[in-house]
């Protein structure tokens, strides 16, 4: 045991609810295609391909999708990002804002273009989670440990059960991605994986249809 655990971190489990959400989380070809600056790490593709399979599933099942990307109109809109490649491609109009067509049904999901870390922040996400009666969140998309840390944080701050699949995650390193899911599931996550999740929306649609 670690000095965290001694100390009861991580002890209680989050488990799932009774009704789950998605939110995809900047899977923008910006991220996701190596020809953009930030595009194509290899934690990144595997997400984008994990994450592609639990959706097909989940909307079969009905489950909401919440999907966003970040994009400005102008540098003058944005935040301080110290990201160069941001500040330069991150713009309404540039090709590398598009949601990535392996996880966008634009049919099915919520789209928003969120402007911080954080895909409940300012976007709306809540309030159509709210809608849906969602009590339990499953987080999907990049970077571990930007805004998926903060998305995963706004969700356990909106009293959301919140479930983060490692491999529906990426980073650009393995050692900020372990880290930072480390820390999350000591406080407010339960880190789980893609296995995990779709034998829990079977468990979902068993108890709907009973």
């Amino acid at each position: 045991m670690d000095d965290y655990q001694n100390r009861s971190y991580g002890e209680i489990p989050v488990g799932f609810g009774a009704r789950p959400g998605i939110v995809v989380v900047d899977f923008q070809v910006g991220f996701t295609d190596p020809q953009y600056p930030l595009g194509g790490a290899p934690l990144v593709r595997r997400a984008v391909e994990n994450t592609a399979r639990l959706l097909a599933v989940a909307r079969r099942a009905g489950i909401p999708v919440a999907s966003c990307n970040t994009a400005y109109m102008s540098e003058r809109e944005m935040p301080y990002w110290k990201i160069t490649a941001v500040r330069e491609t991150f713009l309404h109009g540039h090709p590398s804002v598009a949601l990535d067509p392996r996880i966008h049904d634009p049919a099915y999901d919520l789209v928003v273009c969120k402007k911080g870390p954080s895909i409940f922040f300012g976007t709306g996400v809540s309030d159509y989670f709210a809608k849906e009666r969602v009590d339990t969140v499953i987080v999907t998309g990049c970077n571990t440990s930007g805004c998926i840390r903060a998305s995963a944080i706004d969700s356990f701050s909106h009293r959301y059960r919140t479930i983060v699949p490692e491999d529906c995650v990426g980073d650009i390193e393995e050692g900020p991605h372990r880290d930072n899911l480390r820390d999350l599931g000591r406080r407010y996550v339960d880190v789980s994986d893609l296995a995990t999740v779709l034998g829990q929306i079977e468990a979902w649609q068993r108890q709907n249809a009973a």
